[in-house]
């Protein structure tokens, strides 16, 4: 009786993702008929489904829908999937397979949301590793011989002259932009480009670590930085 039931509703769902590709939990207890979460995850699971990972996982989609892209990744509007499940999971395959590793902003504008905070979690947790070429910081895979060969590509990559690169990262930023990076400098003379970065965030500016490492780079405050403590210290 029961296995009846649950045959019933997944070929209720076969019709509800006939109409639309994807739907919330709440849409497909409608369409079934149904208040138990569970009954509707049971024909989920007899029909094969995966969870979005954005809009914190509320939407589904049956597991034979989605056209996955080479990254494994498959957009239906503002709801995004990923082979790979997770938001997590998927940052981390996403840098571990790519031949020179993967930055803030390349990962950014391959899945379509924000991972400041996932990448930091990620790095934090060991599973995955981060490194600085040049001006930008790279996340790599956490085992270190393909860490290794994930830098030496990236900075085979690179333009020959940093001073050529670096512009072109800094640049990115407009001038009102650059003169925020550079009075939070003033406020914090001890804070690094990462932590720049994450002041001008939570005070609701849309800046990268990249985009401050750059303008510290270009700026020599880094050097400056350095060069000021030292003498600090031997007063």
């Amino acid at each position: 009786m029961f296995r009846r039931a649950i045959e019933v509703h997944r070929r209720q769902l076969e019709k509800v993702f006939g109409r639309r590709r994807v739907a919330r939990l709440a849409d497909l207890r409608r369409a079934l008929g149904v208040r138990s979460r569970t009954t509707v995850f049971f024909a989920l699971k007899e029909a094969g489904y995966c969870t979005s990972y954005s809009h914190a996982g509320r939407y589904y989609t049956l597991r034979r829908i989605p056209q996955f892209d080479e990254h494994g990744l498959w957009f239906c509007g503002e709801v995004r999937f990923s082979k790979h499940g997770t938001l997590r999971a998927t940052v981390i395959v996403l840098v571990c397979e790519s031949p020179a590793g993967r930055t803030h902003e390349e990962l950014e504008e391959m899945v379509g949301l924000r991972v400041h905070d996932t990448l930091r979690d990620l790095v934090q947790a060991r599973l995955l590793g981060r490194e600085q070429v040049q001006s930008v910081y790279v996340y790599v895979a956490p085992d270190r011989r393909r860490a290794k060969l994930q830098i030496e590509e990236r900075r085979r990559r690179l333009p020959a002259s940093p001073a050529e690169s670096t512009p072109v990262a800094a640049g990115r930023l407009e001038a009102p932009q650059i003169i925020e990076v550079l009075v939070e400098v003033v406020r914090a003379p001890e804070a690094d480009a990462p932590a720049i970065a994450a002041r001008l965030r939570a005070a609701g500016r849309a800046v990268s670590e990249e985009d401050v490492a750059a303008i510290f780079a270009q700026y020599a405050l880094g050097k400056k930085s350095a060069r000021s403590r030292s003498r600090r210290s031997r007063r």
